[in-house]
């Protein structure tokens, strides 16, 4: 059984921070988000399996209104190798 979150990278516009967290928070246990690099306004999401479906609809919301860019999926960087 695999028990880590499938994992995912997002640029946030600066000037899109405050809405894009605010809209993330009324998301209650689809994922757990954090600012990865505040530099460069990466964030990171860690996605429980059974919520991916969810998570995807919201990020194409997202992106369809340029409130992210550069969405993608990554390896858990969390997960030994």
């Amino acid at each position: 059984m695999n028990q880590y979150c499938l994992y995912y990278q997002a640029h946030v516009p600066p000037k899109q921070c405050g809405i894009f967290v605010a809209l993330m928070r009324s998301f209650e246990h689809v994922c757990f988000d954090r600012t990865f690099d505040v530099a460069t306004s990466i964030f990171e999401f860690f996605v429980p399996a059974d919520q991916q479906d969810e998570f995807l609809e919201f990020m194409q919301f997202c992106t369809n209104k340029n409130l992210i860019a550069q969405f993608k999926g990554l390896p858990n960087r969390l997960k030994e190798s």
